[in-house]
């Protein structure tokens, strides 16, 4: 498995991606609107030439918002999902950013684990942000 900056090539399979993890995933042409942000961050993790994970962040100034975090359920548990958020805290620590931030389901359990080891802390609740079904979501920051 490999992690790579994120090219229009990958757009569709980023897209089915989205689908397979996400309730209201986000379209192939949001998506590709994003990926032209010069202020955006998207990156793939590739294996056998298939993307089977992706991360996207949007960085304003000096501060970095996490939009998504997206692993092919056939591909967990194995260390897709750390290896992108490490690359992004790498980044982050690069370009001398004072935080990256993101918000997570209150039940994903998985995913708190994953961030509160890459030194993420929650920071707040947002009630009822995510909606089918509706539940919280619980803000997380990491500070450098």
């Amino acid at each position: 498995m490999k992690i790579e900056k994120m090219t229009a090539v990958q757009l569709d399979e980023v897209a089915q991606l989205e689908e397979k993890c996400f309730v209201h995933p986000w379209s192939r042409q949001s998506l590709a609107s994003e990926l032209a942000n010069e202020n955006s961050v998207f990156l793939t993790a590739v294996e056998d030439n298939k993307v089977v994970g992706y991360i996207g962040m949007n960085v304003v100034i000096d501060e970095g918002y996490i939009f998504n975090v997206a692993v092919d359920e056939k591909y967990r548990k194995r260390g897709i999902g750390s290896a992108l958020i490490g690359e992004l805290v790498t980044f982050g620590k690069k370009n001398n950013l004072c935080f990256l931030t993101l918000e997570v389901r209150e039940s994903n359990d998985q995913a708190l684990s994953l961030y509160s080891k890459f030194g993420f802390i929650k920071v707040g609740n947002r009630k009822a942000y995510y909606k089918e079904p509706v539940e919280n979501a619980v803000l997380m920051t990491k500070y450098f």
